[in-house]
């Protein structure tokens, strides 16, 4: 099987031809480059597998102008430059020992050995620069059945890391068919106990890219059955709900948003996005949507007129305006809606902030002394403006200023 440079330019890129041809002859690509070209799929990341040592690998990029940063160096991996794109280069290896989270590992010039250590045949695939493609574990056949499976014994391969339980699922939302492949799934669901044993990050990372699928819903129930999804994600879960997001998503083209599609998962609870975000170790922005969209509680329906549109983007802002509509689209039964929900987003995308045109000084202007009371009084109006469809008549607020300072004693 031969991958066609005119086909899959990447292959002949000159920023990839620079890195092959200082690495020699004897390197090749490896993993999801090379499983994403056979399925004609985007190549975005493109790694390198050598068995030249990493000194060596580093000398030759450095001899031929090419950036070397030794970001893996205890693993063999350095990456290459190339007029500022990044290149991942390995040094073939095989495990000394492994924890369940990390490997000791040794270097090595066989091919085979290499292929043997990594998780799943459909990621243990290698290509020449003119893009032969190299099996050594029958990826290529697992990867045209849709067939996502362990790299020999599969207990084996998930005790080395038990990242890779949810690595299975990832990969089979992505590019399996069918169901989960018998083997792989009881060694999954019988070392599930490991998951524990994983950092936070590293959990939320492959949790993210499974929900970016375009359907995570049916690998999701069978984690749910395994009793694996709950060693994840406490409470009552909403599959329904995301597998409804997840269609919206496909019906309209929009691009999926994995902490949107998390929030549709958990329940419309606080406190349990807050475990959630804190077991997960989500960024401060992340956690602070996960619960600004769990403890939601404004009015949201497809029929909302303009005004109420604007009205609301005014006092919660467009992105969990957003958020708000589309979850409450993926609960709504009725498919006939599907119109009103997306011109809700298509609103919300045109709206432009408006100023509030009084300030402080106004109040003051109006007889009112300098203090707490300002602010009251200007709140007071704003509430008026925004009610009144953020009116520009000047006389208007005006004759509402007045009116405010003249009800209020002070």
């Amino acid at each position: 099987m031969k991958l066609d440079p005119k086909r899959h330019t990447w292959l002949s890129d000159a920023k990839t031809r620079a890195v092959l041809d200082a690495l020699g002859p004897d390197s090749r690509f490896v993993g999801g480059a090379v499983r994403n070209a056979l399925l004609g799929r985007e190549v975005s990341d493109i790694d390198i597998a050598t068995p030249l040592l990493p000194d060596e690998v580093t000398k030759r990029l450095s001899a031929a102008g090419l950036g070397a940063v030794p970001t893996g160096i205890e693993h063999g991996t350095i990456t290459a430059i190339s007029s500022g794109k990044p290149f991942e280069v390995t040094t073939l290896r095989r495990d000394v020992a492994t924890d369940g989270r990390r490997a000791v590992v040794a270097f090595t010039t066989d091919w085979k050995e290499d292929a043997e250590r990594r998780d799943f045949t459909m990621n243990a695939l290698y290509a020449t620069a003119d893009g032969d493609v190299i099996d050594l574990v029958g990826g290529v056949a697992d990867l045209n059945a849709g067939r996502v499976r362990f790299v020999g014994d599969a207990t084996t391969r998930i005790r080395e890391d038990y990242l890779r339980i949810l690595r299975l699922f990832r990969f089979h939302a992505w590019y399996g068919k069918g169901e989960i492949e018998p083997g792989a799934l009881r060694a999954a669901g019988a070392e599930k106990a490991g998951l524990t044993q994983l950092s936070g990050e590293r959990v939320q990372k492959e949790l993210l890219r499974l929900l970016e699928a375009e359907n995570p819903a049916p690998v999701l129930r069978t984690m749910a059955a395994a009793g694996i999804l709950s060693e994840l994600l406490p409470g009552a879960l909403s599959i329904a709900r995301l597998e409804r997001l997840a269609a919206i998503d496909a019906e309209a083209f929009f691009t999926p948003d994995p902490l949107l599609r998390l929030a549709a998962l958990l329940p419309n609870d606080v406190s349990n996005a807050q475990a959630v975000a804190a077991k997960l170790k989500l960024s401060n922005a992340q956690a602070l949507r996960l619960e600004d969209i769990a403890g939601a509680k404004e009015k949201i329906v497809s029929y909302l007129s303009v005004k109420e549109v604007r009205k609301l983007l005014y006092r919660i802002d467009t992105g969990p305006f957003k958020d708000r509509v589309f979850l409450k689209w993926a609960e709504d039964t009725k498919e006939s809606n599907a119109v009103q929900w997306r011109m809700l987003l298509a609103v919300a995308d045109a709206w432009e902030r408006p100023r509030f045109p009084l300030s402080g000084r106004e109040v003051m202007l109006a007889g009112v002394p300098e203090g707490p009371l300002v602010g009251k009084i200007l709140a007071e109006v704003e509430d008026w403006w925004v009610d009144a469809d953020f009116i520009e008549d000047e006389f208007s607020l005006a004759e509402r200023l007045k009116a405010v300072v003249q009800a209020t004693a002070f």
